[in-house]
């Protein structure tokens, strides 16, 4: 097992461990279109969402990504719109895990690093399957490859690492 030491703008001295190989051994139910680094690299969260994590995660990760140096930009998304609610709005519904505040993202590129926690990753896992709802959507009311469509539900399919641009 490998020890993490996160001191970011959200968590100061917080540990966790690695207990499998990056990108490897993921539950049978979860299986992700794209990895964080790609999500990254497309623009995702207004390009706000990592920028102060650089030294929990792999600097590739950070090569390309599209990120915002000052405030939230939704034109670096890649569909160019706002698909977000604020953090507020996902802490009053409960959905926000205390050992990952800044919500799902932040759990999936822990558990892409090999990060293993048998009932938070079961609860974001039925969350992520939950969100697939919005492709069907994307396939009834557009023509694939239409990428103007539904823009704001295939940018928030996006966050969720499913890939809708060959939907």
């Amino acid at each position: 097992m490998k020890l993490v030491v996160v001191n970011d703008k959200m968590q100061e001295n917080f540990f966790y461990f690695l207990s499998e190989e990056i990108g490897k051994n993921f539950h049978p139910d979860f299986k992700p279109e794209l990895e964080p680094k790609e999500m990254l690299e497309l623009g995702i969260f207004g390009g706000k969402y990592m920028n102060d994590c650089y030294n929990e995660f792999p600097d590739n990760w950070f090569e390309n990504a599209v990120l915002s140096k000052h405030k939230k930009d939704s034109n670096l998304n890649f569909f160019k719109i706002d698909a977000s609610m604020p953090l507020s709005h996902w802490k009053n519904k409960g959905w926000i895990y205390d050992d990952d505040p800044r919500g799902w993202f932040q759990w999936y590129c822990r558990y892409f690093m090999g990060r293993r926690l048998r009932d938070e990753d079961i609860r974001q896992i039925k969350r992520w399957k939950s969100i697939v709802r919005h492709l069907g959507a994307i396939k009834k009311n557009c023509k694939k490859g239409d990428l103007s469509c539904r823009k704001k539900q295939r940018q928030a399919l996006l966050h969720w690492a499913y890939d809708t641009r060959n939907v």
